[in-house]
């Protein structure tokens, strides 16, 4: 594993490598190339600046690697780790959370992006209200970053049983106070690995609360929607039985509000993309 670490030098007004940063952004990487200085320059972007980025990069085979160490020359919060082999995003998540040093994780996936208020908001929210866990409200983009009219809202508490119900819980939204929670990680599973430390955080007690503004963006990348809540259902069944550990009766309970809401949710998300393509195709 190949630990790259800022130099001093490069900006006098970051966070220096002995200071220690109050957040921890964690971002894992794979074949990111088309998106991920989009994705660091939304964080370079914040107003709150009292930050460190730690990227671990899972094998790619473009040239995210390089196009990472092209943002680290233009600022020192910035933090660049190589796994060794394709782990996949529990690892590289793990690896970036073992590796921080700020009293609260905030999570950013390689395709996503950030508006510039979002960590001054949600630290302040965090701050006033005492709590461990938030998350906010994010809207939908295209795959070319074009937004839609599809916003995941934020209910105000999210507690397990409503969690297992439908996880409204966005990843790129997460903040996480580890003084409250203490260490967190997430299984090491291929998929839902997020939702899975969800749902653990909130069966020990810590309640989700929902900060009710839009603050990030979550990319749509590819076409095949549809395919993807196929194969979300079946991960999703998975964390219920082998994770949550439930039986079969109380596994079907909660996988059928699950279906209920995602037929609904990709119906939805189907007629905002439509009538956006219709509204783009009439304007030319």
């Amino acid at each position: 594993m190949k630990d790259y670490l800022p130099t001093r030098e490069r900006r006098s007004d970051s966070v220096t490598h002995d200071e220690e940063p109050v957040i921890s952004v964690i971002t894992p990487a794979y074949n990111s190339e088309v998106f991920i200085k989009e994705t660091i320059q939304s964080v370079l972007d914040q107003t709150y600046s009292d930050w460190e980025m730690i990227i671990v990069d899972d094998r790619s085979k473009d040239n995210t690697v390089s196009l990472i160490k092209e943002m680290m020359d233009k600022d020192a919060r910035i933090r660049l780790i190589e796994l060794e082999k394709n782990s996949g995003s529990a690892v590289a998540r793990n690896t970036a959370i073992e590796h921080s040093k700020g009293r609260y994780i905030a999570f950013l996936d390689s395709d996503d992006s950030w508006f510039p208020e979002k960590l001054e908001r949600q630290l302040k929210f965090m701050q006033d209200e005492d709590v461990a866990f938030s998350f906010t409200e994010y809207v939908r983009t295209l795959e070319d970053g074009t937004e839609t009219d599809y916003i995941s809202k934020a209910p105000e508490t999210v507690d397990w049983d409503a969690l297992m119900k439908r996880c409204v819980i966005g990843c790129l939204t997460v903040m996480i106070d580890t003084e409250k929670t203490g260490e967190v990680r997430m299984v090491d599973i291929r998929t839902r690995q997020d939702y899975a430390l969800w749902l653990s955080l909130t069966r020990q007690g810590h309640t989700a609360y929902g900060l009710q503004e839009v603050l990030a963006k979550y990319r749509v990348v590819g076409d095949s929607i549809s395919s993807n809540k196929w194969k979300a259902a079946k991960r999703n069944w998975y964390v219920f039985r082998h994770i949550e550990g439930q039986n079969l009766p109380k596994a079907l309970w909660y996988f059928g509000h699950y279906a209920v809401i995602a037929i609904k949710d990709l119906i939805k998300y189907k007629i905002v993309v439509n009538r956006r393509a219709g509204s783009r195709n009439s304007g030319r």
